[in-house]
């Protein structure tokens, strides 16, 4: 039986840090799943299709990756998918409480069928986050280097209206 992990997000957009946590994700997991939330009630930028375009893009080249998009709880998703485990990113102490709640509650949900792993951005994108990455771009600030190139283009798209 294959390893499946699933890697969830609103990916709006979707980040070289993001990238980085998926690309590692694949030397421990045999499958990947990079699962694109719907999320309405963050107000994301991009719509549930421009993100899929958007990261499936940038997966292209990535062997046992897929790209779905789901709604509802997470963990019903994973157990659907016969996955093993979530991969979530923490770039701060700040992220840590508010995930480890998440990890506990799925733990029980899924009758600890469904673990969490835990994956740190390389330094480099340690302060990197798509809010972050929207709000300089609605500046029209440089977001090269932080996003996949299409992801440069339609964000400026998106913020020349």
């Amino acid at each position: 039986m294959k390893r499946r992990a699933v890697c969830p997000g609103t990916f709006d957009p979707i980040t070289n840090s993001h990238l980085d946590i998926i690309e590692r994700s694949r030397r421990i997991f045999d499958e990947v799943i990079v699962a694109v939330t719907t999320s309405p009630s963050k107000k994301p930028l991009f719509s549930i299709e421009e993100r899929l375009e958007q990261v499936k893009d940038a997966v292209r080249k990535l062997d046992n990756v897929m790209v779905e998009s789901f709604d509802g709880l997470l963990v019903d998703y994973v157990v659907k998918k016969k996955g093993i485990a979530i991969i979530r990113g923490l770039r701060a102490v700040s992220d840590f409480e508010y995930e480890l709640q998440m990890a506990l509650m799925n733990r029980r949900l899924s009758q600890g069928v469904v673990e969490t792993v835990f994956m740190m951005p390389p330094e480099e994108y340690s302060f990197l986050s798509s809010t972050m990455v929207k709000e300089v771009a609605s500046f029209k600030g440089p977001v090269r280097g932080l996003v996949p190139r299409k992801v440069t283009e339609a964000l400026r798209r998106k913020f020349r209206k």
